[in-house]
């Protein structure tokens, strides 16, 4: 991220109460690097080192120097004389260190700093609040969700000369964390939006959560907080912070803001309370709970600063739904479009950069950007900077639209292609003629510009069948296994199967991304799209043929050898091209028995093996038969000690060491003296995980939706669906959603055997499935409309569920999903 104030490293040293060590090196520093795989400008950055082992860190900051990267902020002990040319500030802790900087650069402003905590809720009021409040401030605002101990420091600064507000919001997860953050942000409004049982994990109950809350406006003027929460305001008294004024709202008449009724209809709400002895009222463009206290917390600010009532209704008029996610679908011609237009300013343009440079199956990376609107910066410095973003991240195609950046087009020559246009309406006129063609392609548009009609235009038209797939939930539960694995043990991730159901090269480019050491797919065709798509990991093939040799060498494939027939007919192939010291990968059978080397074979494999220059043993691993099934743990034991036999059989007679691995998703965690050398993670990054325990840690990353095509009145004793089984014993509502068994919603799931979650409730299938679509009986639900969202399995409407109802197991389900199926990609 940038530095708005460049620090030399003695200054840096100074503030962050460090000790300089290595090279004198005394060059501007303009910016602050966390994350190794995000740098831009080496000769200016400095890396704080934060949350890592002393031996993880150290590879870090090797990789990064040779990188040229000379600035380091490290708590452990480090021989500088190991790096001649670099300069060392040594803290007592980094992420201290860290939020030191941070507090220091926000005491240089005395501008009102508007802080939101709450459950939930957060994000949305401090967006909500810069939409409405833009006209009137130049406002500094965290990125996207940045409330946590790392993400509030980062949110503050960037805090600028020309700001004059701030809005930034707080998370904690468990006591002592908002001491330090109201330290570092100082919140001179607070906003407390609401309590609930969400993230609450690290507290003994809800009073607790509170009061922890609480104190992040210890040194606050005014609080704004709904009264109706009693839990807050019962807390808030016990606490007693005795500067703060109270800006309450809610039923109550003694409220500064007296909500007295909530009319909502068509998506739209009508709320007329009492302030200051006036009678006064809002509408929003929406009906839903959530959004109405939302958006009453953004107006109680809005009355906080004296806006015009006329004004504060015009603006509310229009608030617009705030998208967290970047979205990755498949578009026209081999493209991916990534949607980023949750918001527009310098700090999400890295972010959504960053994911588009992830997206390494295309050859070209395009950014289609309009005018950034309400940064406070002069137009020639903005665009200057943005120019310098683009060239930096070496992205090869800039499309400009809007009347700035077609008049600053010649800050842009450093990019080899551009095109810029003055308005979306002159893009569009020149759409075909710009040959869009196997290319990664961001949209990054202020609303204004309305880009989602460039999304339209770019994505494959396919039905109203949704598989939505989480990656920002895969690196969550990646980072939940390496949690509990040593630092030296490698992971290897299964891509198979299409990765489960929820896309190949989309999930392994981000386990790539995050450092797994070691991919594994079941047959040759797999590893080639990988390969194909820019995946550079080793893989592992677990089925290879004989037909695939040729492939398997041509794209550097490492294949699973189970047999002497195998080994034999592969060894023939390397030898007639010359190869030799190939990587294989050796199967053990220690009961599973399925494939795999026999024990007794070993002593004929390891002297084949020994005398053999064309192999080169890369992992030695077998397959736990029942590791999710603790009543079944001396199986799992016993073929662990079997499995440990077999390798030390392997090294003696091989005479070098290689990589081994029995456990799998439910032996990371359920035994962990099985670690060795490598684990190899399924279905655990997908977040589903036998070990209760650990599922709990886990994020759902794949929710399957559709939609309502059509709802019809049928009258008793008509039947339902093919075959006439299903007759209705009463007067029925009877909604046909489009989904059926050739998208993978099985026929077992027929007859009232599967249910289907519309607006918060499940409700049953009535009738056969159809090959395409299904029936579902909404009789006696109000609100219930042709175009709903139908969710089949998800966040709401666990996997699990389908498969216990279907009497399989959730591996079954994720597979079956089949590839007509829509996929969508975001992060959040």
């Amino acid at each position: 991220m940038n530095l708005n104030i460049h620090y030399t490293l003695h200054k840096l040293a100074e503030i962050i109460d460090g000790t300089l060590s290595g090279k004198s090196n005394d060059n501007d520093l303009n910016h602050l690097l966390l994350d190794s795989r995000k740098l831009i400008t080496p000769n200016s950055t400095v890396f704080f080192s934060l949350k890592n082992t002393p031996k993880k860190s150290l590879s870090i900051i090797k990789e990064l120097y040779e990188k040229q990267v000379l600035n380091f902020v490290i708590d452990f002990q480090i021989n500088p004389s190991d790096f001649p040319h670099a300069t060392f500030i040594f803290v007592q802790n980094t992420l201290t260190a860290l939020q030191t900087l941070a507090e220091n650069h926000r005491n240089n402003f005395t501008i009102p700093i508007i802080g939101i905590t709450g459950s939930n809720g957060k994000t949305i009021v401090k967006e909500w609040l810069n939409q409405l409040l833009q006209p009137d401030f130049n406002i500094a605002r965290s990125p996207r969700s940045y409330n946590s101990q790392i993400g509030v420091p980062l949110s503050l600064l960037q805090l600028k000369r020309e700001n004059n507000l701030g809005i930034f919001e707080a998370g904690i997860s468990e006591p002592g964390e908002m001491e330090s953050i109201e330290k570092i942000m100082h919140p001179t409004i607070g906003v407390f939006t609401n309590i609930g049982d969400a993230h609450s994990e690290g507290f003994n109950n809800l009073e607790e959560k509170t009061v922890e809350k609480l104190k992040l406006f210890a040194n606050a003027n005014e609080l704004i907080y709904c009264s109706d929460y009693i839990i807050i305001q019962e807390v808030e008294k016990a606490v007693f912070f005795p500067q703060i004024k109270h800006f309450t709202w809610g039923s109550k008449e003694t409220d500064s803001l007296h909500i007295i009724k909530k009319t909502s209809a068509n998506n739209k709400t009508i709320i007329q309370a009492r302030y200051q002895t006036e009678s006064i009222e809002i509408s929003i463009p929406f009906s839903d709970k959530a959004s109405i206290e939302n958006a009453i917390h953004c107006w109680c600010i809005l009355l906080l600063f004296g806006l015009n009532h006329d004004v504060i209704s015009k603006r509310m008029l229009h608030l617009t739904p705030v998208e967290m996610r970047l979205e990755l679908k498949q578009g026209i011609n081999n493209c991916s479009i990534i949607n980023d237009c949750y918001s527009s300013d310098l700090q999400s343009l890295q972010i959504g950069i960053d994911f588009l440079l992830q997206q390494k199956q295309h050859g070209t990376h395009t950014v289609i950007l309009s005018d950034l609107l309400e940064t406070g910066m002069p137009s020639e410095l903005l665009y200057k900077e943005i120019s310098n973003q683009l060239n930096q991240k070496k992205v090869n195609r800039l499309i400009g639209i809007g009347p700035e950046l077609f008049n600053q087009k010649s800050q842009f020559a450093c990019i080899s292609t551009t095109n810029f246009y003055t308005s979306l309406h002159e893009f569009k006129k020149d759409f075909y003629s710009l040959h869009f063609h196997n290319e990664a392609i961001l949209l990054k548009g202020a609303r204004v510009f309305e880009f989602e009609q460039i999304s339209s235009m770019l994505e494959q038209k396919v039905h109203e069948t949704i598989l939505s797939i989480n990656l920002s939930a895969v690196t969550h539960n990646l980072k939940q296994y390496k949690n509990i694995l040593n630092y030296e043990t490698k992971i290897m991730a299964m891509v198979k199967a299409f990765s489960y159901g929820s896309g190949a090269f989309e999930i392994a480019r981000v386990l790539q991304y995050n450092k797994v050491e070691y991919l594994a797919v079941a047959y040759v065709d797999e590893g080639v799209t990988l390969r194909k798509a820019g995946i550079t990991l080793p893989i592992m093939i677990m089925n290879p043929g004989e037909n695939s040799f040729n492939t398997i060498v041509q794209y550097f494939l490492e294949p699973e050898i189970y047999s002497f027939s195998l080994l034999q007919k592969l060894e023939n192939y390397l030898e007639s091209q010359g190869l030799e010291e190939y990587p294989i990968h050796i199967k053990i059978d220690t009961g599973m028995h399925r494939l795999g080397f026999d024990p007794g074979e070993l002593n004929e494999l390891s002297d084949r093996l020994k005398l053999n220059r064309i192999f080169h043993v890369q992992s030695v691993f077998t397959h736990l038969i029942a590791s999710n099934d603790l009543s079944k743990k001396d199986l799992s034991i016993k073929q662990f000690t079997q499995f440990k036999m077999a390798c030390s059989i392997l090294e003696d007679k091989l005479n070098y060491t290689f990589i081994k691995h029995i456990a799998n998703t439910s032996a990371i965690s359920l035994f962990p003296e099985m670690q060795m050398d490598m684990v190899r993670a399924g279905i655990g990054i997908y977040g589903i995980d036998s070990n209760m325990a650990m599922y709990k840690k886990l994020k759902n990353v794949t929710t399957l939706t559709t939609t309502i095509s059509q709802i019809k009145e049928v009258k008793a004793n008509e039947t339902v669906g093919y075959g006439g089984e299903f007759k209705l014993i009463k007067d029925s509502r009877i909604a046909t959603i489009r989904i059926g068994y050739a998208d993978g919603f099985h026929r077992v799931f027929g007859n009232g055997v599967g249910k289907v979650r519309i607006n918060n409730l499940l409700l049953p299938v009535v009738g056969n499935v159809c090959m395409d679509m299904t029936m579902i009986d909404i009789t006696g639900i109000d609100g219930i409309k042709e175009g709903d969202e139908v969710e089949i399995f998800g966040n709401h409407l666990p996997i699990q569920n389908l498969a216990e109802w279907s009497k399989t197991i959730s591996y079954e389900i994720m597979t079956g999903v089949s590839q007509r199926v829509k996929r969508i990609y975001f992060e959040e």
